[in-house]
């Protein structure tokens, strides 16, 4: 398995891994397109990842990610893909972590939050040490603000979302839970989730 040290431009019909994980992601995309509890929410919360999976794609030639960044991409997508089939306030693991840990409420979109930071930081410091050649200590840094940025982005779109759209799709999309401080607290996951992969990233690389 390739990581950002060491990987190379391979056409997409010789890369099996590459493949591999294009069909899973279609398998489990299939079954959260299936009735999901909320069609409207679904939708909502795919928009992004149909602009974000078309950029991969268009990329793939420019800038060919690791394999080890397409794994961690796909790992993330499928956690999403979970929550946006059974609206994030709803899904069942989450209800299940309530019951475990007495929490107040479905704490699943927490995880996905610290899992965007904790998966995605690193194929945006491998875009930041191989395309724009920052060093691998200034790429960890910048990618952790780039991730509490980009949390941030998102929590005013799901603002916006929630003022334009219907009442519904508009709460279910947003996913307060009647937590006023969800936001914030989302923005922490993914910031928290970004330093310590940056960390780890950053731990690991020292030790070859």
């Amino acid at each position: 398995m390739t990581t950002a040290s060491d990987a190379k431009s391979v056409p997409f019909r010789y890369n099996r891994l590459l493949q591999s994980l294009c069909v899973v992601f279609f398998i489990v995309f299939a079954i959260s397109a299936y009735r999901p509890v909320m069609a409207e929410d679904w939708w909502l919360e795919n928009g992004l990842v149909f602009g974000f999976v078309a950029l991969l794609i268009a990329t793939y030639r420019w800038m060919p990610l690791s394999d080890l960044s397409y794994l961690l991409i796909c790992f993330y997508l499928s956690l999403h893909e979970w929550g946006a089939h059974h609206v994030y306030a709803n899904v069942p693991a989450g209800e299940w972590i309530k019951e475990v840990f007495h929490t107040m409420r479905n704490d699943y979109d927490r995880v996905v939050h610290f899992a965007f930071g904790l998966l995605l930081g690193y194929p945006q410091r491998e875009i930041l040490i191989r395309r724009l050649r920052i060093s691998p200590g200034w790429a960890a840094y910048l990618t952790i603000w780039l991730i509490l940025g980009y949390s941030a982005m998102y929590e005013e779109i799901e603002a916006v979302a929630a003022v334009t759209l219907s009442p519904d799709a508009g709460s279910a999309f947003l996913g307060l839970q009647g937590d006023p401080w969800d936001t914030h607290k989302d923005m922490f996951m993914g910031f928290l989730g970004a330093v310590v992969a940056m960390a780890i990233t950053t731990y690991l690389s020292r030790r070859k």
